[in-house]
């Protein structure tokens, strides 16, 4: 199994513009997503080992900090063409398999994966109030051979700390899982 990190992308960068649609055809935007304390970017596919082995984590989390003010939404940037496993009419069936709610969206043209520089399955983000990313990194420490149990423990620490009105932890860990995948790569990841 492919193991690709997230990119750090800088702290205090601005949240990206974005308009994307639900299976549905519903369209959203970062201004219809965020909750009154921030927004939680989440990139994710329905095939993703990585991914399929913290979905109900996922679910959890959003059903947890939605009603607090955190706004929770997921992206699905891969290439459906050539990976038919994450096509738009099986994600709303893989998001209730695994109690996902929020809304998952499907990033078709992937300029919203490269405005975030997202790079990997699940790979996470998150705002504050102003729009300011806070925290990218890990969810936890578990991966799928690792035997080490699914807590969101990182994630759930950054997202208490903005409710908190604290600072974010700055000890960061990259994000782990399958490499996004791109339609056409002029880089040297693997497809």
């Amino acid at each position: 199994m492919a193991r690709t990190p997230s990119t750090m992308r800088a702290i205090g960068s601005p949240l990206p513009r974005f308009e994307l649609p639900d299976p549905q055809g519903r369209s959203h935007t970062p201004a219809s997503l965020s909750g009154e304390r921030g927004l939680l970017v989440a990139f994710i596919c329905n095939h993703c080992p990585f991914v399929v082995h913290i979905a109900d984590e996922l679910g959890r989390i959003g059903h947890e900090y939605m009603p607090q003010g955190i706004g929770c939404v997921a992206i699905n940037s891969n290439d459906a063409a050539n990976f038919p496993d994450d096509a738009p009419e099986k994600m709303p069936a893989f998001a209730a398999h695994h109690g996902i709610e929020m809304p998952y969206l499907i990033d078709e043209s992937q300029q919203i994966a490269r405005a975030f520089d997202a790079a990997c399955t699940p790979d996470w983000f998150l705002f504050d109030r102003d729009g300011a990313l806070v925290y990218r990194g890990q969810l936890d420490e578990s991966r799928p051979d690792n035997g080490v149990p699914v807590t969101g423990r990182d994630l759930r620490a950054a997202m208490d700390a903005i409710l908190a009105g604290a600072p974010v932890p700055t000890h960061q860990v990259p994000s782990l899982g399958c490499n996004i995948k791109w339609k056409s790569c002029d880089c040297c990841c693997d497809q």
